[in-house]
């Protein structure tokens, strides 16, 4: 009892010392997200960038992005105002544009697919999100559109890496019938497929979010048949290239617009039956072509192929006809889903609604608020030369 004494005077300043850190984490934050834009500054910035900006302090910059929507509104008073959405490659926004404000008669004429650019100070409002205030608005040049539409240096160059490898590991299945499928697939379709995201709001929500979305998996897939051997790597692999396969339909960009559009094959349908029937016709074609004479029980592999596609949802309450019953089927359901959940816990971490310095309010579908992770540990003596190290 007496030592609990001696540190009760102590347990008073722990309130402003956890303050006074708090202060410093947002500090730091600042710092390391002005000291990005400025590495950037020669780009435009993207929507992502400014809301992880405007989520620590109002900052003035031009954002360039595409129309979504427009939609005109009457207030309580009757005066009109605009909805103005907007997007780029990596997130959306609203501005409201009301009847008195300069570029209300510039947004007037605006429509969905127009290119614009956006000046002014970007701030975040608690209830509204990203705010712009005293902001001018222009059509961008044809070089600029094609420049957005292209989308930033760093994802272009992470998105192109992706797909190399996507398309190295193709061509690494040792089991020819499904490296003939997994080859012909990416020659028919590569073009659509680096099109498509992986999901219409939770996950790599964005243009080429399918590619970084099964270059990951694969990423995971290859280690994961390391550790456990039994797993028949080539089917695992392949299963992972198609699961999603559906989705370039049903998620799928135009090539001149971030507005993903509703397909009625995708919602007659669903991207598991696209998928599969996709992994069928292809099937056919190469055995049409004679591709598969002379190679071993080829039926087999096709129906375990098409039982991870269906089985991928891992159970049929949340969309597959059938629940996982081999190893492959088992594993690649739940790449799928740690993939996905930590590309949303990430992205929050970079663009949410800190609700203090280590909360982030909650991001669909995750189940609460998130905190944030916990540094890993980094020797002291780490930098130091190896001859000044003491002896272990």
């Amino acid at each position: 009892m007496m030592k609990l004494a001696r540190i009760d005077p102590g347990e008073r300043g722990r309130g402003a010392f956890a303050r006074r850190r708090q202060r410093s984490y947002l500090n730091l934050a600042l710092l390391l997200s002005r000291a990005h834009l400025a590495k950037v500054s020669h780009e435009v910035p993207t929507v992502e960038e400014l809301k992880r900006q405007a989520a620590l302090s109002a900052f003035s910059a031009s954002v360039h992005v595409q129309v979504q929507s427009l939609i005109e509104k009457l207030t309580r008073d009757q005066k009109p105002y605009l909805e103005l959405h907007l997007r780029d490659s990596t997130a959306a926004f609203l501005i409201r544009v009301w009847h008195d404000q300069p570029c209300f008669v510039f947004c007037l004429q605006l429509r969905p697919g127009d290119a614009v650019s956006i000046s002014g100070e970007f701030a975040f409002n608690p209830n509204f999100g990203l705010e712009t205030k005293e902001w001018s608005a222009r059509f961008l040049a044809p070089e600029e559109c094609a420049s957005l539409l292209a989308g930033p240096e760093r994802i272009r160059a992470k998105q192109a890496a992706d797909y190399e490898f996507i398309l190295a590991s193709a061509n690494s299945l040792r089991d020819p019938r499904l490296r003939l499928l997994s080859t012909r697939f990416l020659e028919e379709f590569g073009d659509r497929f680096r099109r498509s995201a992986a999901a219409r709001n939770y996950h790599h929500a964005r243009r080429g979010g399918l590619v970084e979305h099964v270059a990951q998996m694969l990423r995971s897939a290859e280690a994961l048949a390391t550790v456990y051997t039994d797993l028949n790597r080539d089917l695992l692999l392949a299963g992972v290239l198609f699961h999603d396969s559906g989705k370039m339909w049903e998620n799928c960009y135009p090539k001149e617009s971030f507005e993903m559009p509703f397909d009625v094959r995708g919602e007659l349908v669903g991207h598991i039956s696209i998928g599969i029937e996709l992994i069928n016709r292809l099937w056919s074609q190469l055995r049409a072509a004679q591709e598969f004479t002379g190679l071993p029980d080829s039926e087999s592999v096709r129906l375990h192929l098409i039982h991870l596609v269906a089985a991928h949802h891992g159970e049929k309450e949340f969309g597959s006809p059938v629940e996982p019953k081999t190893p492959e089927a088992i594993a690649l359901h739940f790449i799928d889903n740690l993939d996905a959940k930590l590309e949303v816990i990430f992205s929050a971490y970079a663009t949410g609604h800190r609700l203090n310095a280590g909360v982030i309010e909650r991001v669909r579908p995750l189940p609460g608020n998130i905190v944030m992770p916990l540094p890993g540990f980094e020797d002291a003596d780490s930098t130091e030369p190896s001859s000044e190290r003491p002896n272990s």
